[in-house]
């Protein structure tokens, strides 16, 4: 048989390859995490984590720095407070001089609009009981209160956005509290704040080593008093089902959503793709922590090649949908040069 269709002609050479490539991940794709604590000169690591460490506002904005050389121009705040300051109702989450809105304040005068601020708008790493939301007891125990939660998701939306947030980013997961932070924000006169709504967020065993940097794991000391729900699997989605992830996200456009995000990325790219289609919206997938533990725990052994794995995966989000892209490999793949 003579052969006259040779698709592998326009793969011969990188130089071919790369004029042809449909899809490229850079700089202006990603958004770089990091975590907040108060004081000075701290900069904490983060056992579960590798490279990632829990920064003071003073360290936060040399790493914010880095970001902007590299043409990074957005980045997510997560706060973390010490025990100390946990309580049932987390009312630290919307403490003027907490951590994220010092960092907020600093930064904002430091860089200004040239770099976009993103905060995480959640409950869990300011409650006793680490929990997204409130805790209400009732006849047969306690459970995660979805409305009365939207009281305190708003203030402390607001907090951010006095501090300087661009955008605010519920993660939470409670019904409703996209409408709610609208509301309030607008109420406020803050209705140039943007929304990043957790829209599609999966009850994931991804998240571990998250929790251990934000220090927002159910706390199971308290089960005996409290008797809580040992997971969060009333408030955050059944991976198993993908209608429910449409009508999430329907809701929250509808609520005031200016952007949506699906969480985890990888282990849901079949979801990420399925509701490219179905919404005009920026969507944004968040290439969490256990996913990133993985390629580090695989790279140390030598079973992956780190560069060249990093590469293909934030394609293949990018590819399935996303504009955006939430990962902790935002740095130091562009500083080593492993996106080129």
């Amino acid at each position: 048989m003579k052969i006259t269709k040779r698709p592998r002609r326009l793969r011969l050479n990188q130089a071919l390859r790369n004029s042809l490539a449909e899809i490229s991940v850079g700089a202006n794709d990603l958004i770089a995490p990091f975590f907040v604590v108060d004081g000075k000169n701290q900069k904490q690591a983060i056992k579960s984590l590798a490279n990632v460490y829990r920064l003071s506002t003073d360290n936060l904005l040399k790493d914010l720095e880095r970001a902007l050389k590299l043409g990074i121009n957005s980045a997510v705040l997560f706060g973390v407070v010490d025990s100390e300051q946990k309580s049932a109702l987390g009312k630290s989450s919307h403490d003027h001089n907490g951590p994220v809105a010092t960092a907020l304040r600093a930064a904002k005068a430091a860089f200004g609009s040239d770099i976009n601020l993103i905060t995480d708008v959640c409950l869990c790493g300011y409650t006793d009981h680490g929990h997204c939301g409130i805790l209400k007891k009732t006849s047969q125990g306690y459970i995660i209160d979805n409305d009365s939660s939207l009281e305190h998701l708003a203030q402390m939306a607001v907090m951010h956005a006095e501090a300087g947030a661009d955008i605010v980013s519920p993660s939470d997961m409670m019904d409703g509290r996209v409408g709610a932070i609208r509301e309030s924000l607008d109420s406020q006169g803050f209705n140039n704040v943007g929304i990043l709504s957790y829209a599609v967020k999966y009850a994931s065993a991804f998240y571990g080593p998250f929790r251990e940097a934000a220090g927002s794991s159910p706390n199971k000391s308290l089960e005996q008093e409290f008797s809580p729900p040992k997971d969060r699997k009333t408030y955050q989605m059944d991976y198993r089902n993908v209608r429910t992830a449409f009508r999430e996200a329907k809701l929250d456009e509808e609520e005031g959503a200016d952007m949506l995000m699906v969480k985890p990325a990888l282990p849901y790219l079949d979801v990420l793709a399925r509701l490219r289609p179905q919404t005009s919206l920026p969507l944004v997938a968040y290439n969490v922590s256990g996913e990133y533990a993985m390629f580090k725990a695989a790279a140390k052994i030598g079973s992956l090649d780190e560069p060249l794995a990093v590469h293909e995966a934030l394609t293949a989000i990018k590819r399935a949908g996303a504009d955006l892209i939430i990962t902790y490999y935002a740095l130091e793949a562009l500083e080593k040069g492993w996106l080129d």
